[in-house]
C-alpha cells in the first residue's frame, strides 16, 4: 500500500481539517495544533485573521486539555505558523 503524501513545511508535515491545521510528525514528541478562529477578505479571497496556536504532546493516550504545552492567539496565518514553527523545533531540541 502505498503512503500518503503530505504537504509539509520546512520538512514537516501538515494536515488541515476544516478550520484546524495540525503541524508536525505524529511520531514526534511533540506536534503544532493551529485553530482558524476567523477569516478576512482581501480581494475577494477569504484568509485567516484570528489564528489560535498550541503546542500540544502527541499521545493520544492523554486527555486533549492535559497535552497542551502552550497556547497563543496571532493574527494572520503565517504569524501563527511563524511561533509554532519556533516552539516546535525548540520543544523537539529539548527532548
Amino acid at each position: 500500500m502505498a503512503e500518503k503524501e503530505f504537504m509539509t513545511y520546512k520538512g514537516k508535515p501538515m494536515v488541515r481539517c476544516g478550520d484546524t491545521i495540525y503541524y508536525g510528525d505524529t511520531a514526534d514528541k511533540y506536534i503544532v495544533m493551529l485553530k482558524i478562529n476567523s477569516t478576512v477578505t482581501v480581494d475577494g479571497n477569504e484568509v485567516p485573521d484570528k489564528v489560535t496556536v498550541q503546542l500540544m504532546l502527541s499521545d493520544q493516550e492523554i486527555k486533549k486539555s492535559d497535552r497542551i504545552i502552550k497556547k497563543s492567539e496571532k493574527t494572520g496565518l503565517y504569524n501563527a505558523m511563524d511561533v509554532g514553527c519556533i516552539w516546535l523545533e525548540r520543544a523537539l531540541k529539548s527532548e
